[in-house]
């Protein structure tokens, strides 16, 4: 249960359970407020019951398990406060034994508070409903496969093969994984499957509980047992598929509230064991020893939550069918930059998964990236005919049809992702280079301005934009858009850059290399940076400063060509100076000269 409880702490998802929790020990804190005053229940606080009944709501609004505390509460009311047998009771009513009125309908003002407790939850569940716009959420058959299953048999034992993976986890939480959904759990499809055993078990326990919570004449017991029943199954019911489905096959998290029940029965467990034991102090000894155990684990899984690589990582030994894990494993070394291991993370999820659009999506980026453009379309192509409205993968295929020069393709690709994603600043970004690439410069000056109006930060975009005015000599105009461009990303070194080269061509000297400089305090490094201000110092006369940033930008990047070679044509200009000098102070000692002897 420790290990459970880290595993909430350490995911920053886990603060709506932590704030369900707290809403639904205080909405149950507040019904036992009140019969304070009386124990037995023929006089409590109404202010109090609606209390908890308002606590329950806001439980429920952290995480929809919230809303069992009802349930809990109504149990506890009949169980603890009434100290009524439910077993006894249920006899009755099927005996039709008229005595149960006076039993439990007119007893200290249960049935009123029942039908609060009843129309509180309806209420805060159909509120819920609207919410959600009268529908539960779409899942996939890879979220919970049980669930789609067309046998109603697959179906029941999966089902119940979950409940005793959850009961497992409680005992022993010491597989825990991030994800396990697509096939991390493969279905039992008949009663040959050894896994069936552990439903067999799990309900045998449950049923000797039960009968033990239930028949027991100690009343004591009966309530103890009964209410820690009710902590355990009642917080579970909305993850159990009875109801509606839900979108995973376990989630720890939602064994977060049950572990309430269980702390309850195994705390009634180990005293009983005190009391019928002679060797009390090896319990003690035995009950510290799991703790330790299991704080052990916690610390261990919360370093595991410390970065995503660990986390990911940690999941492979646990599910290493699970083709997520390993897409996310994948994508951790992609994004760290370490592409070419993370192609056969990429390759397995496809594998496990054939149908995992965004493991295939991915791939085809990496292999576009490497140049293996034809395998990459061929993934991208399986992608979008797997998933039509995927705007991402369309993308990337246009991208990779845009370099194997399939021009036409390309653009249909595009214009498919922005149909399906209206709002998509980089499709329209990477349109716009189709259409420079075929020379249509409106049309790319048009996509690249609808990326900017729909991304104003889109520093690529923008920067196209003043490179192709620059390049079609509309400098007047490519001016105007830098300094918008500047106006909403100030701190951009590359549209400095862009802009400055205008500004040059434009003669605005000094103007162009302040924002030369600006731009190479923010990125020093950039040998294009000094070589394009070299430029500006040649064409404004400033050879000296010239001469200096074509030695830096030559130094930075040996093999640029163009700085080389503008680096020669100045040498060559101050060498013509150069003689030039020497002539004139010859000329000039002579002069002098032919004063003196006269």
């Amino acid at each position: 249960m420790e290990a459970i409880f880290h595993e909430r702490i350490a995911g920053i998802v886990g603060r709506a359970d932590l704030l369900c929790a707290l809403f639904f020990l205080l909405s149950f804190l507040g019904y036992c407020k009140a019969f304070k005053e009386n124990k037995e229940g023929s006089q409590f606080s109404i202010s109090w019951v609606l209390l908890s009944v308002l606590l329950g709501t806001m439980a429920m609004l952290c995480k929809e398990q919230g809303v069992t505390i009802l349930g809990l509460n109504a149990l506890f009311d009949v169980v603890v406060v009434n100290r009524l047998n439910i077993l006894e009771v249920v006899l009755k009513i099927l005996h039709k034994d008229k005595s149960v009125e006076n039993l439990v309908v007119f007893r200290k003002g249960l049935l009123f508070r029942m039908t609060l407790l009843l129309s509180g939850g309806a209420t805060i569940l159909y509120a819920r409903w609207q919410i959600m716009g009268t529908g539960p959420p779409a899942f996939t058959e890879v979220d919970n496969p049980a669930s789609f299953a067309t046998s109603p048999f697959v179906r029941a034992v999966n089902y119940n093969y979950y409940y005793s993976l959850n009961a497992w986890l409680l005992l022993c939480p010491w597989w825990l994984c991030f994800d396990w959904s697509m096939g991390c759990v493969p279905l039992i499809k008949s009663v040959s499957d050894r896994r069936i055993i552990a439903l067999v078990l799990l309900w045998l326990c449950l049923i000797v509980l039960a009968c033990q919570a239930m028949g027991s004449k100690d009343g004591q017991k009966r309530r103890i047992l009964t209410l820690g029943l009710g902590f355990l199954i009642l917080p579970f019911l909305p993850a159990s598929n009875l109801f509606f489905r839900v979108g995973f096959v376990i989630a720890e998290r939602v064994t977060y509230l049950p572990s309430i029940g269980y702390c309850i029965l195994i705390t009634y467990g180990f005293c009983l064991l005190c009391k019928q034991a002679n060797k009390k102090k090896l319990l003690v000894a035995a009950l510290l020893g799991l703790l330790l155990i299991n704080v052990w684990r916690s610390i261990i899984r919360s370093n595991q939550w410390r970065s995503e690589e660990q986390l990911f990582r940690s999941a492979l030994s646990v599910c290493p069918l699970n083709a997520k894990v390993h897409y996310n494993v994948g994508k951790n070394l992609a994004d760290n930059g370490n592409q070419s291991a993370a192609i056969s993370y990429y390759r397995e999820a496809v594998r496990l998964n054939p149908k995992y659009v965004h493991a295939m999506n991915n791939l085809g980026n990496i292999l576009k990236e490497k140049n293996e453009l034809h395998e990459a379309e061929e993934l991208l192509s399986l992608a979008v005919q797997i998933q039509p409205d995927f705007a991402a993968a369309w993308m990337n295929l246009g991208i990779v049809q845009n370099s194997l020069r399939r021009y036409e393709e390309a653009e249909k690709s595009y214009w498919t992702a922005i149909r399906h994603r209206k709002k998509y600043p980089d499709c329209y970004y990477n349109l716009g280079r189709l259409y420079a690439d075929l020379n249509r410069h409106i049309d790319a000056l048009n996509a690249w301005r609808n990326a900017t109006v729909l991304k104003p930060q889109h520093s690529l975009a923008w920067n196209n934009m003043i490179i192709l005015l620059d390049n079609t000599g509309n400098l007047a105009q490519a001016e105007t858009v830098g300094r918008e461009a500047l106006e909403l990303i100030p701190n951009d070194h590359s549209l400095m850059f862009s802009l400055a080269n205008v500004l040059g061509k434009s003669q605005k000297y000094k103007e162009s290399e302040a924002l030369f400089h600006k731009a190479i305090k923010a990125n020093p490094t950039a040998a294009s940076y000094h070589g394009n201000l070299a430029v500006l110092y040649h064409r404004w006369g400033n050879f000296d400063l010239a001469k200096k940033h074509y030695e830096v930008s030559l130094k930075l990047d040996p093999t640029a060509a163009g700085t080389r070679e503008n680096y020669s044509l100045l040498k060559k200009k101050l060498d013509q100076l150069q003689k030039k000098k020497r002539m004139m102070c010859e000329v000039s000692s002579r002069a002098l000269n032919a004063d003196c002897i006269h």
